[in-house]
């Protein structure tokens, strides 16, 4: 008798002997946990406490990942730029000739 055969007569009720097989009991219904009331106070100090855990970045950080920035997105806008005007002389050129 393979598994499948055992798994059938389970469900059917039956021991793989051929006797009545044990009723399996159905797990306890769970209940929802209780939710603690918003509370801003406890709120705003947890903030804190997170804030103070931040690796914030020294002036000469936030200036050079602000050049960086910029200088990624003048980049891009140049890109953009040049890839629009290309595309559209040459739709216009497709569609004038």
């Amino acid at each position: 008798m393979n598994r499948e055969q055992k798994r059938q007569m389970q469900r059917q009720g039956q021991d793989p002997d051929g006797e009545a097989a044990p009723q399996r009991k159905a797990p306890p219904a769970r209940r929802p946990p209780k939710r603690d009331p918003f509370r801003p106070g406890q709120f705003l100090r947890e903030v804190r406490s997170e804030l103070h855990q931040v690796a914030w970045p020294n002036r000469s950080e936030v200036i050079n990942y602000t050049t960086v920035t910029f200088a990624t997105l003048v980049a891009l806008i140049f890109l953009i730029f040049i890839l629009n005007y290309a595309f559209s002389k040459g739709v216009f050129w497709l569609f004038n000739t």
